[in-house]
């Protein structure tokens, strides 16, 4: 069966996510997404780059130095590289939790404390992805209903079948950065 489910994220996070440097999403979930917020709702899903908010100043500077070095995108035109899938998830309510994970991710702790403090509910969910590259790119219009601050979208174009791609990293690799994540969320 096809995949039609993309999860938004923003461009240097998934070029993070495809340089291997890092097999986690944080998130809090979208403005759009209403009371309940974030849900995981697909396991396997296309990683949708997006300019959507302020990313440079929201990175750590080496993240910001590949952010400054990749091409402005066509704002008429969406680049899918990438399937990611779920391998793990979960709610993290302690911020000592998620400052434990600071050394996993590129995001500047300032902005995952406001994430995490948002809304009526401190928390934020980790997902471990195990991300997967397309052996060709696509190139898919973007449109109205891709726009908005949400996390999930339905695509309207049809995508290669998931096999036409190959992990970023090794099973060995992938592995071992899963083994820290459940490490440091150990109690």
């Amino acid at each position: 069966m096809p995949v039609q489910t993309a999860f938004k994220e923003w461009s240097i996070i998934v070029d993070t996510l495809l340089r291997g440097d890092q097999i986690l999403i944080l998130r809090k979930g979208g403005i759009r997404e209403g009371r309940a917020g974030f849900s995981v709702q697909a396991k396997s899903f296309w990683l949708f780059p997006t300019q959507f908010h302020e990313q440079r100043a929201s990175v750590i500077e080496s993240a910001q130095q590949r952010f400054d070095a990749m091409s402005a995108a066509d704002p008429d035109q969406v680049t899918i590289r990438a399937l990611a899938e779920v391998v793990d998830h979960r709610e993290l309510t302690e911020w000592s939790q998620v400052e434990a994970l600071a050394a996993e991710h590129v995001w500047r702790e300032e902005v995952i404390r406001e994430r995490y403090e948002w809304g009526q509910r401190k928390a934020i969910f980790a997902l471990v992805v195990r991300v997967h590259r397309l052996n060709d790119p696509q190139q898919i219009p973007m449109c109205s209903r891709y726009a908005g601050c949400r996390s999930w979208v339905e695509l309207e174009a049809e995508l290669p079948p998931p096999q036409a791609s190959k992990p970023v990293l090794s099973a060995s690799q992938f592995q071992a950065r899963q083994e820290s994540f459940q490490r440091i969320l150990q109690p």
